[in-house]
């Protein structure tokens, strides 16, 4: 007895493993490959999914670069029957040509052309259909003016295959105005005005295999609506108005019906009943619509099905076995976010060859397809955090830059000795806020070396981690407490430039105060978006680089709005302040040089002094324009390029951080004369070597920081300094001018 279970067992086993050989050797062409991998060919080598159809030979036998084209579904049963028409269309046309070119279908109008048993009405402004010989087979009568279809109007041209009737001002079509067109193949109603349908109004089209009528304004369908056309294999209904399908099997009338296409309406809802007859649908096209539920088993009778395309829809869940009816599904079009997206969902799917997501980094869980898109999103692609190597290589030297500059600045502070220390202590903590910055695209360039080559494998775990809303709150925490920063620093020089005599100097515990509330205030916009996972979804996992500067569609409402408020609110606001100071300081000096004595020298030190204005301000407009112009049109709905955002967020928003320590400090005249100073000194020192007798000059170095003028020594002062006296502003500007420029 035990003998005999072991040997089922052995048995069992060695039946599984052959098994599983076998479907191994089935799905990879003899070769076993790993998930995310595909053979190339007949030779034992598999390559990365991310190479497909990449234009590159990376096979060797050009077996990657073979079938990118995707011909499954639409483009399928596209070639074999439009194709073939089209064919037999020119067939019919050359015999007549060479044969019988002359007109067969008797007395035709004038406004009508006539070839064969062929009659061309086309842009003739017809307001009637034209009464012709009973035994045409083609009637074409596009663009005129028809307004309605009555009865039995077509009746007698029982030995009519196609009919065109697109782009006229068909409103009404009678019950019976296809009566009798029992031979009638193709029939196309397109561009129109048409409401509804009757039921029963294609009754007698047996024989109809295309019936077209999209671009109307059609409300309603039934399935009693295609009563009798039992040999329809095409119903093209694309951008009408359909706000619901039928509750009732929609195909039951329709048994041959291979492509089905309601892009463009409005449903809202696809019921499992829906689709339960459509056992011959191998096209459905529902994009464009406003599908936001799937019930359950609602593709379950469509085992046939080559592609399916939803893409475009507000769909907010899927079910995990959607799809597990599809068995013979090859290309497959979501284009929608997936919010519980997983592997299993995708692995019934044993014959899907091309795959469409919205976001590339969902091809992660679709691996045993060969071809997945997209490729990448403008800001990282199926292999790298940062797709393009000018992103990878600007990214370390824009971040070098900024670190370099702002710890220069931080450093060299402590060393200079200026009576100014409340401006001091403002530009140290503006460079500590630019810093962040530069800290922030240290640590994206990291990521996307440690991910180099494999990204796809992590896109989504990288998106949606710790880390990624950590360094996306540091960049925004960078960014706003530098917006910040510079607005107090401006609106300080604006009060001592303008209302030199008001006495409004701040004091050290007053600048200090402000200067924790605007970090507090930094820290609290940037972490918010933390604090409520539900309200404000993936707020900063938007992107590769964590940075969340346009809204997205699949955003919540709470981080639209709150990403409104920051970028087109606060910054805005902060923008247009330093705009509009700095244009009243250069005004007040410029009127101050008008009544000064040396007018020549004042002119030269205004010119100077615009320039250092404009640049300040241009670089301010530089770095934020572009960024209040993509969140203006995101609001408005416009699609964004990725690539787009990547350089705004490497290239453009570190303008700033890079440029503050050379604006505020490096190009500032004291920190000119202190660096003279010091090389005046290293030359006296090294002359007292070359020369003994020769005593160095100067002390170590000291500056005088003169802009603002907030801290000087009450026996400096004069008691008339808060007077409004004409002379003493004048002087009194003269001397910010020369601490200016």
């Amino acid at each position: 007895m035990t003998s005999d279970c072991c040997f089922y067992m052995f048995l069992l086993i060695g039946t599984k493993v052959i098994h599983d050989s076998l479907e191994d050797d089935v799905s990879g062409g003899g070769v076993r490959c790993p998930l995310g991998y595909f053979p190339c060919g007949n030779i034992t080598k598999c390559l990365p999914q991310q190479l497909h159809c990449n234009g590159e030979d990376d096979c060797g036998n050009r077996a990657d670069e073979d079938n990118c084209e995707d011909n499954n579904g639409w483009s399928l049963q596209f070639d074999k029957h439009y194709t073939k028409d089209k064919y037999n269309k020119l067939k019919t046309l050359y015999a007549f040509q060479t044969k019988t070119p002359e007109c067969l279908a008797g007395a035709v109008p004038g406004e009508c052309t006539c070839q064969g048993l062929e009659i061309f009405c086309d842009a003739a402004k017809l307001s009637a259909v034209p009464s012709v010989s009973a035994n045409i087979t083609l009637m074409s009568l596009q663009r005129n003016l028809l307004r309605k279809l009555s009865a039995d109007i077509f009746k007698k041209y029982q030995d009519l295959k196609n009919l065109y009737l697109q782009n006229n001002k068909i409103r009404a079509v009678s019950g019976r105005a296809f009566k009798g067109l029992y031979n009638l193949t193709k029939l196309y109603l397109n561009n129109n005005k048409i409401i509804s349908l009757k039921p029963g109004v294609f009754e007698d089209l047996h024989k109809l295999e295309w019936l077209i009528i999209e671009n109307n304004r059609i409300n309603r369908i039934s399935p009693l609506t295609f009563y009798g056309l039992k040999s329809l294999i095409l119903l093209e209904m694309m951008n009408n108005s359909l706000a619901r399908l039928p509750d009732k099997p929609l195909c039951q009338y329709m048994p041959r019906l291979n492509w089905l296409d309601l892009e463009g309406n409005h449903i809202h809802h696809v019921r499992n009943i829906t689709f339960s007859s459509c056992n011959s649908l191998t096209v459905l096209v529902m994009r464009r619509n406003k599908i936001s539920t799937l019930s359950e088993n609602s593709f379950s009778s469509l085992q046939i099905l080559d592609e399916l395309n939803l893409s475009h829809n507000p769909i907010k869940k899927i079910q995990i076995d959607q799809f597990d009816f599809l068995i013979k599904l090859k290309s497959l079009l979501e284009g929608i976010e997936i919010a519980d997206i997983q592997r299993r969902m995708f692995r019934p799917l044993k014959n899907l060859s091309h795959i469409y997501f919205k976001k590339f980094q969902y091809c992660g869980y679709a691996p045993h397809v060969r071809s997945c898109k997209p490729n990448t999103d403008g800001i990282s692609s199926l292999e790298n955090l940062l797709a393009s190597i000018i992103q990878r290589v600007f990214v370390w030297v824009v971040s070098a830059i900024t670190c370099f500059g702002n710890i220069f600045v931080i450093c060299m502070r402590p060393y200079i000795r200026s009576e100014n220390k409340l401006h001091a202590i403002s530009i140290m903590s503006l460079c500590c806020a630019d810093c962040l910055m530069g800290i922030y695209l240290f640590v994206i360039g990291a990521f996307d070396l440690k991910y180099r080559g494999e990204y796809n494998k992590h896109a989504q775990l990288w998106m949606d981690s710790i880390h990624c809303q950590l360094v996306g709150s540091l960049a925004i925490l960078s960014t706003e407490v530098s917006v910040l920063l510079l607005t107090y620093l401006t609106l300080e020089k604006y009060i001592c430039i303008v209302y030199p005599f008001r006495c409004l100097r701040p004091r050290k515990c007053r600048t200090i105060s402000i200067l924790i509330l605007i970090w507090i205030i930094g820290f609290a916009v940037a972490f918010i978006p933390l604090s409520n996972k539900d309200f404000f979804r993936n707020y900063y996992g938007t992107n590769g680089v964590c940075f969340p500067l346009h809204s997205e569609q699949s955003e919540s409402s709470g981080s639209q709005i709150y990403s409104v408020v920051i970028f087109l609110g606060v910054n805005l606001a902060a923008f247009l302040i330093i705009v509009f100071s700095y244009g009243s300081m250069f005004y007040s000096v410029h009127q101050t040089a008008i009544t000064a004595t040396e007018i020549r020298n004042h002119i030269k030190k205004e010119m100077i002094l615009a320039k250092r204005f404009f640049f300040i301000v241009f670089t301010d407009a530089l770095c934020w324009i572009p960024i209040f112009i993509l969140k203006l049109l995101s609001l408005l709905q416009v699609e964004i390029p990725g690539t787009i955002t990547s350089w705004v967020v490497i290239f453009i928003l570190p303008i700033n951080s890079a440029l503050n320590p050379l604006l505020y400090t490096l190009t500032t005249r004291p920190f000119k004369e202190m660096i003279h100073q010091v090389w005046y000194n290293y030359r006296q020192r090294r002359s007292k070597r070359d020369r003994s007798s020769q005593k160095t000059y100067g002390p170590s170095f000291i500056w005088v920081e003169m802009w603002p003028i907030h801290e000087i020594t009450p026996k400096h002062k004069k008691p008339a300094l808060c007077t409004d006296s004409s002379d003493a502003s004048v002087t009194t500007q003269s001397t910010r001018l020369n601490s200016f420029t």
